[in-house]
């Protein structure tokens, strides 16, 4: 090759080179299966980031109270109120419950069972008690043991007696009612009290008094730690009273000198 063709060479060799950076680079397969379709926008990289798996979840139900049930739900079903009863109702019921009852009943528990105010009970029972007594009846109703109870009037005690018992007496002994009623009036009184004052020795009289469910123990006294007594509900309803406090006074039935026995005794 002569000097003037290898010139021509080189023109046209520096005339065809072409920069690196302005090169066009091979477009391959993949890259060919991977480039956007024209038409689409693709978002930028922190708007895919933010779209994770669940994120336009948690997006849609932030702040957004839960859907409630379709279905309706049902309304408590209210009884109905009972009926109210007449004056004459009302004093028909509670003359049939105080007919059938074994011990006392409370106002509170006939007006639950009657379902009706407990501020009409109390009256109408006061009403009744009131008839029975002016109508001059045979059994009379009265407060006991703190309730009402039909009680038959002292004034038949006599016939009442000779046919309940029937010629068999099942009264308490002497003993017995003198043990008790140290403790109706001492009360809570001990064994070694009731003795002291009975002057003889008192554990037999106290536990038949216990067993016929006219006494019972109602805790320990604080020094000597000995078993306290006192009267029971079914001694209140046997005499016929509301409280203890309706006891009589012991003064009429004591002796004039018992002031002066007393104070020999200590």
């Amino acid at each position: 090759m002569s000097d003037e063709d290898r010139q021509h060479s080189l023109a046209d060799q520096a005339a065809a080179w072409v920069p690196p950076w302005n090169r066009a680079q091979p477009a391959s397969a993949d890259a060919t299966e991977s480039a956007p379709d024209p038409g689409t926008e693709t978002p930028p990289e922190d708007a895919r980031d933010s779209q994770e798996p669940g994120a336009s979840e948690v997006t849609e139900d932030a702040g957004v109270p839960p859907e409630k049930p379709s279905g309706r739900r049902r309304a408590p079903v209210v009884p109905e109120p009972a009926p109210e009863l007449s004056d004459a109702e009302l004093r028909g019921a509670l003359e049939a419950i105080l007919l059938v009852v074994d011990e006392p009943v409370s106002e509170l528990v006939l007006a639950q069972v009657l379902e009706q105010p407990a501020e009409r009970v109390g009256p109408m029972l006061d009403e009744i008690a009131a008839g029975y007594t002016a109508g001059g009846h045979g059994f009379e109703l009265r407060r006991a043991a703190g309730g009402w109870r039909l009680y038959t009037r002292p004034e038949y005690a006599t016939y009442v007696e000779r046919f309940v018992l029937d010629g068999q007496s099942v009264r308490l002994t002497q003993a017995a009612l003198e043990t008790l009623a140290v403790v109706a009036y001492k009360q809570p009184v001990t064994r070694s009290r009731i003795s002291a004052i009975r002057g003889v020795n008192c554990d037999g009289v106290i536990r038949t008094l216990v067993t016929r469910g006219l006494v019972e123990e109602c805790g320990t006294e604080t020094d000597s730690g000995a078993f306290l007594y006192r009267t029971t509900t079914l001694f209140l309803e046997k005499l016929g009273l509301n409280t203890v406090d309706e006891l009589p006074p012991l003064a009429p039935f004591l002796p004039d000198d018992v002031e002066e026995l007393a104070d020999a005794t200590r």
